[in-house]
């Protein structure tokens, strides 16, 4: 598939990688020369040097050939034009990262398909929307809504006090044996394993368990966690994110969330303050210890770190760990500190990269794939896919299944009831089924829907 990407930014040089690594025929345009080295030093794609609103230099691309035209630059009317421009030299679908809420609004003048973009991405909201989804679950560090939200993937740390420490995942199925539900991941100390039924559980393992959504308070018990009832929050940074989770939560119906936003622009907080009536908005350093402590970050069920600077929101988080607060959850933008973060202690971290990756790759493998996630801090992917009539999956037990190596079926979706996955589960045409696997064998088990 050849695809262009405008933007060789954090989130444009993240899909590069991926889409790349999938063996897509992968064009970068930026103007950025150093960003472009940056791509060009590192990943096997054509890079150009251009600009992203210019049809001479979008025609350097190819972009007429394209089946796929992403772009993430930051400004919202450049992906506008280049999306514009794109579809009229004949792209065939176009991708735009679009922040501004004006053009997803209902009563929007404009909509995105009137400006010829097809698909309309919006990282920041859809990590807002994830932080928000973790508040919900106060012992996980992941959660992923499945199937229609009927099931939930969660991920769990173990604890060295856990139950399950020692115990084979075959052991801790007999435990249970009245909840199905199924360990289909492990990251252990930066290895990713998708596990059978004899790999034994260690401490600090980051577990995903899949399992219907009723049943999900219960495993959370299974691992020696609790469920806390999560009333407080402090949100450290008020930029565009920050004031989405505040909104997110006010407009929460089930909870009566109790929230301080502290953001250091006094402009900035002070139209917050007058749009947020029921969040209490201060003008301060969200990084600085003598402030939080000030304002009573101890007292806080929860702190949320979003502000630019990473590694403040990992301190910052630490500091609120240090101080006993029950969940913390930073925005991270580089890789390399994702597992890291869970290692030193951290509950959650996000990352806005990821949340466009997941986005975007639901149309990049579009046909019969109609999901596909990204799991934090190991290399492994939740894809959600349709079974063909007549395709190698149906019709067969998947124990009999020859499923490539580092994949494992969760669950199945079938005219509306959903069945976690057993050697005896039968997938049938049209049902969608739940597929774990490392990247390299993405590929291989889309082949078995087709």
């Amino acid at each position: 598939m050849k695809i262009v990407i405008i933007g060789a930014g954090e989130i444009g040089y993240d899909l590069a990688s991926v889409l790349s690594s999938e063996k897509h025929d992968v064009t970068v345009l930026d103007r950025e020369k150093e960003c472009l080295n940056k791509v060009s030093d590192s990943l096997d794609v054509l890079t150009i040097e251009g600009n992203a609103t210019s049809v001479k230099d979008l025609v350097k691309t190819d972009v007429a050939e394209a089946d796929i035209l992403i772009s993430v630059t930051s400004i919202d009317e450049v992906n506008m034009i280049s999306g514009m421009i794109g579809k009229r030299l004949g792209a065939k679908m176009v991708i735009a990262r679009i922040r501004s809420d004006e053009f997803s609004d209902d009563n929007a003048p404009l909509t995105p398909s009137d400006l010829g973009i097809d698909v309309m991405i919006h990282p920041e909201l859809s990590a807002a929307q994830e932080i928000a989804q973790l508040l919900k679950r106060s012992s996980a560090s992941d959660v992923i809504n499945l199937a229609e939200d009927r099931m939930q993937l969660i991920g769990i740390r173990l604890e060295p006090d856990s139950p399950l420490i020692g115990k084979s995942l075959n052991e801790y199925s007999a435990l249970h044996s009245d909840v199905t539900f199924r360990v289909v991941a492990i990251g252990r100390r930066g290895r990713t394993i998708i596990p059978n039924g004899s790999v034994k559980l260690q401490k600090y393992d980051q577990m995903f368990v899949l399992a219907k959504t009723e049943n999900i308070p219960f495993i959370i018990e299974t691992t020696g966690k609790k469920e806390m009832e999560l009333n407080s929050v402090m949100i450290a940074g008020g930029s565009a994110m920050g004031a989405m989770i505040a909104r997110i939560l006010c407009a929460d119906p089930s909870k009566n969330w109790s929230i301080k936003l502290i953001e250091p622009d006094y402009d900035t907080a002070e139209e917050l303050a007058i749009e947020l009536k029921e969040v209490m908005v201060l003008n301060g350093n969200p990084t600085d210890p003598d402030l939080l402590a000030t304002e009573g970050i101890s007292d806080m069920d929860a702190f949320i770190a979003v502000t630019d600077d990473e590694e403040s929101n990992i301190i910052s988080c630490l500091m609120a760990k240090h101080l006993e607060v029950k969940k913390t959850v930073a925005l991270v933008s580089k890789p390399d500190f994702i597992p890291l973060a869970q290692t030193i202690g951290l509950d959650a971290v996000i990352n806005k990269k990821v949340a466009a990756s997941n986005e975007i790759h639901r149309y990049v493998r579009r046909g019969r794939v109609i999901s596909v996630t990204e799991l934090r801090g190991i290399k492994a992917e939740v894809i959600e896919l349709q079974a063909n009539e007549g395709s190698k999956i149906t019709n067969k037990p998947i124990k009999k299944l020859r499923l490539p190596d580092g994949c494992v079926i969760g669950g199945v979706l079938c005219d509306g009831s959903v069945e976690i996955a057993t050697g005896a589960t039968e997938v049938k045409a049209n049902d969608r089924v739940m597929i774990f696997c490392v990247p390299s064998a993405i590929d291989k088990v889309t082949k078995l829907f087709q």
